[in-house]
């Protein structure tokens, strides 16, 4: 994991108010987690988005994350509410956490941030060493569809939400710039802050990078690395992944 890509997260209490309420995997997650026993891992758990309402529901977890400042935050969330998660401070591409689960996953378009062939192996690897026989690994990603790529390199509108401490309005925009040989997306995200006459009145830009897989692609990757692709979807319904689809989510089980 690249360390110097985590300028989006820099700001863990922004990212809850942007993301917390956004839980659509959750009951995609508990499906799986009720078919199996024993400690769940969350990976890239980033402020416990799905750590949380996970364990909230009696599973044992793990959260795993490398930014501290979103750990810290996921900690105290986890200690107000008294639940008993286990959280540690570590490269996903490196793990050691002396245990071996039935299930680990990793959401939030997570995959994306390893952005070389070699830290995804050495991802992949990770988890395999993590999962007990049979284990089950479940992450999505963008698809990676001319629409998404090929975005013009201009500012582009993407949604407004309300500041819940501020009450400010807040116009989110991004540029972004796809490195076809790198398969590599460079986002720079805007967020323009506005006061009840509707002035800007304070901007902030962050960076970020994120690597796209192809489908074919993501094929060969997971039978290397020990896994065989149970399903694939288009979103968490658990729908076909198709032409038209804007995320890939894979299910996959251990092969060896």
């Amino acid at each position: 994991m690249i360390l110097d890509n985590f300028e989006e997260y820099d700001d863990p209490n922004l990212y809850d108010k942007e993301n917390e309420h956004y839980i659509p995997e959750l009951p995609f997650l508990l499906e799986w987690a009720g078919k199996i026993q024993g400690t769940i891992i969350d990976l890239a758990c980033g402020t416990g988005r799905l750590t949380i309402p996970m364990a909230k529901k009696g599973y044992k977890l793990i959260g795993v994350d490398l930014h501290q400042g979103m750990l810290n935050h996921a900690i105290t969330k986890s200690t107000q509410l008294n639940l008993p998660i286990d959280w540690f401070k570590q490269d996903c591409t490196n793990l050691n956490l002396n245990v071996k689960s039935k299930l680990i996953y990793s959401v939030g378009h997570s995959f994306q941030h390893f952005l070389t062939n070699e830290e995804q192996d050495r991802l992949l690897t990770s988890v395999n060493n993590h999962l007990e026989e049979n284990g089950i690994f479940i992450f999505d990603t963008r698809f990676p569809s001319a629409e998404e790529l090929l975005q013009p390199r201009t500012e582009e509108y993407w949604r407004t939400y309300m500041d819940s401490e501020t009450q400010e309005k807040v116009d989110v925009y991004t540029i972004s710039d796809y490195d076809s040989l790198q398969q590599i997306q460079h986002y720079i995200t805007i967020r323009k802050y506005k006061n009840k006459e509707g002035e800007v009145i304070k901007e902030k830009r962050t960076n970020i990078r994120l690597r796209y897989v192809y489908p074919k692609e993501m094929e060969r990757l997971l039978y290397a690395n020990g896994f065989e692709i149970v399903n694939v979807y288009k979103d968490w319904n658990a729908t076909p992944l198709s032409y038209d689809s804007n995320d890939m989510i894979y299910v996959c089980r251990k092969l060896f």
